[in-house]
């Protein structure tokens, strides 16, 4: 090769600019990548807080499995669902009541109008979220939701505290809520009639 070459045909000078470019991004790429592990421990800023132990018998609740269902199985989707007890007080909801024949179509109604507010459509589990910083994600039926991390360790979704974490149903992680995930408008609907100012 003469000396010079590169130097004096542009294309040639070009492909090296490009290459030495790619080369740098790439490395200082991979440098800044923080190590990923989910596993029983998550670094905040100057504490660790070990992440809650997923009981192997959840139970998640004729409604919850019912939102799960609604999902795709083969996709990454994490959910937030309302305990049956949140089913229960928020929404006046009960299991019995709600699946005979005459209210199973409202039943299902409400319970996928809850699913659309409180799904995201990627993989969250709690080591992926930091105490003091909150995170934000739409929903599947663009709801925001913002996530953080209280001093115990749970999961806290648009002021709603988890009770369960990081259960696994098939690509889907799911959270059992103390309460329920709605927009304003939604939640009016769903008020007794009975509540005096």
């Amino acid at each position: 090769m003469r000396r010079g070459y590169l130097l004096k045909d542009p294309i040639a000078f070009v492909g090296l600019v490009v290459s030495i470019c790619c080369i740098v991004i790439i490395t200082i790429s991979v440098l800044k990548l923080p190590e990923v592990s989910v596993v029983n421990r998550v670094m905040t800023s100057n504490r660790t807080v070990k992440s809650s132990k997923v009981p192997k018998d959840v139970v998640i609740g004729k409604f919850g499995e019912m939102m799960i269902e609604m999902l795709p199985g083969d996709l990454a989707f994490t959910v937030f669902i309302p305990s049956e007890k949140a089913f229960e007080r928020d929404l006046r909801l009960r299991v019995n009541d709600s699946l005979s024949a005459e209210n199973r179509n409202d039943t299902y109604a409400v319970v996928s109008r809850i699913m659309g507010f409180s799904a995201i459509p990627r993989t969250l589990l709690s080591a992926m979220v930091y105490l003091d910083k909150e995170v934000s994600y739409d929903s599947v039926s663009g709801f925001p939701l913002y996530i953080s991390k209280d001093e115990d360790g749970m999961v806290v979704v648009n002021r709603i505290r988890s009770e369960i974490v990081d259960v696994k149903r098939e690509e889907v992680i799911v959270y059992i809520m103390d309460g329920v995930i709605m927009d304003a408008e939604f939640e009016q609907s769903v008020e007794p009639d009975d509540i005096e100012d």
